[in-house]
């Protein structure tokens, strides 16, 4: 005989899934379902929070429980194109009426601070939520050494063109690396240096000589899930980097954008390896919301919060208050942990599915290298091949695939290869995307050796 709290639950789950209670609509309160279902209160809660343990609702402090949104697909477009080229979030799987709810409440809660100009620091109480959302991540930062900027780019733009207490001026990067920064570095006039950064992390020997004989002013790293080799840094690999920046007086800016990919609890930041006040962590919220909404955190070590200050301050004077406080309700009630658990999961899948149709679909020419997780893959090509010809052949066949070319700097060594991102997919695209690529890398090689077979050397 079932419990009369597994009676509440399915009829609740009925409606649900079945759309009776609208997605992003307001449960009945607690009395109102006691009363309807004939049952205790507490036998209401334990249904409520059974269905919110399986992300169908989600709570409120003060307000309630609502329907957790889930996106419907769209109508597909005439050419049903397959995209490894994006790093935008899956529309699937963004929380836009949950969001909605977020700053329909933001503008009820805080309208006399939304339209006015605001700390150039962000919200205290946003950093106050931010400081308790970071130790999660063993990130334990005061309110006051936490800066919101309007994305993760504009943070490193920032940093890139400020002065260090260390008075140095080059900035190190590992090659490949996100071209965002590049692009910085290169609008911005500041001398960067490279370093190889492998599947297995970068050369610490390397590493070190770059902070004992050049001007080293930062060194960018993004330690986990590298952009574009989706590879991850060990735990030893980040406690010695922590320790070459102390020991050398070099400031490391670790961009942590995948922080909420990571399915393993015990793989801690750089940061967390940090006794000097060395580490600039940069987060980015862009890949489990909305990216269009531009936010992100900074946590700064206090030497240099002051300069950062004046120069955030005089790029936009403040970050957008209505996003600020949408986030801040958005982290206090517990959407955003229970929307980065499904996006986690789902990408997780992706990426295995990934591995499997490469090791079993892939010629022998080339290798695909997957870490444990994120949301990249690198696809290493040999040097027979033209990658500019598979690309435009991949086009023609309705694949979109990047070139990491864009990801070295210009003069640094590049190596053969395409970034494979499974952020726009699902495992019928991956299945038959890899196919694709497979059977254009075997005609093209095909192509080629025919080619050599019928040149004609004139004497």
């Amino acid at each position: 005989m079932e419990n009369k709290y597994e009676v509440v639950k399915a009829l609740l789950k009925e409606q649900l899934l079945t759309h009776a209670i609208k997605p992003g609509e307001k449960l009945p309160s607690i009395r109102a379902a006691s009363e309807l279902w004939s049952c205790s209160k507490n036998t209401a809660i334990r249904a409520y929070q059974e269905l919110e343990n399986e992300h169908l609702i989600y709570s409120v402090p003060k307000s309630g429980y609502y329907a957790v949104v889930r996106a419907e697909k769209t109508t597909t477009s005439a050419i049903d194109w397959i995209d490894f080229s994006s790093a935008t979030p899956d529309a699937e799987v963004m929380p836009y009426k949950d969001f909605q709810h977020c700053l329909n409440r933001a503008i009820e809660l805080y309208e006399d601070h939304l339209f006015t100009y605001s700390d150039p620091q962000g919200f205290f109480t946003l950093r106050r939520a931010l400081e308790k959302h970071l130790a999660h991540s063993q990130i334990f930062a005061p309110p006051s050494q936490i800066c919101v900027v309007s994305g993760a780019q504009q943070a490193l733009h920032l940093l890139a063109s400020m002065p260090f207490p260390n008075g140095k001026s080059a900035v190190l990067v590992e090659q490949p690396t996100f071209h965002g920064m590049l692009r910085s570095l290169e609008l911005l006039g500041v001398t960067a240096l490279g370093i190889e950064r492998r599947m297995d992390g970068i050369d610490l020997d390397e590493l070190e000589r770059h902070f004992r004989n050049n001007h080293i002013k930062f060194f960018y790293t993004v330690p986990r899930f590298h952009n574009p080799l989706g590879a991850s840094y060990t735990e030893e690999q980040k406690k010695q980097i922590a320790m070459l920046a102390q020991k050398y007086d070099v400031y490391i800016v670790e961009d942590d954008f995948l922080a909420d990919m990571d399915t393993d609890e015990k793989a801690d930041p750089i940061y967390a390896y940090d006794q000097a006040g060395k580490v600039i962590y940069v987060k980015s919220f862009s890949k489990i919301m909305l990216p269009g909404l531009r936010l992100a955190c900074v946590v700064l070590p206090t030497s240099l919060m002051e300069t950062f200050r004046l120069f955030k301050a005089s790029s936009d004077s403040s970050t957008a208050a209505l996003s600020q406080a949408a986030l801040e309700l958005y982290l206090n009630c517990g959407m955003y942990d229970h929307h980065a658990g499904l996006v986690r999961e789902r990408y997780r899948m992706r990426m295995e599915k990934l591995a499997e149709c490469a090791s079993r679909l892939l010629p022998p020419q080339v290798q695909l290298a997957t870490g444990r997780g994120g949301i990249f893959a690198r696809l290493s090509l040999s040097d027979e091949v033209n990658l500019h010809d598979l690309i435009t052949a991949l086009h023609l066949k309705q694949v979109r695939v990047n070139s990491t070319e864009q990801n070295y700097l210009r003069l640094f060594r590049r190596y053969h290869g395409l970034r494979i991102s499974i952020m726009q997919t699902d495992f019928t695209k991956i299945e038959r995307g890899i196919q694709i690529v497979a059977e254009t890398l075997e005609s093209l090689l095909e192509q080629q050796k025919s080619n050599r077979l019928h040149v004609i050397d004139w004497i």
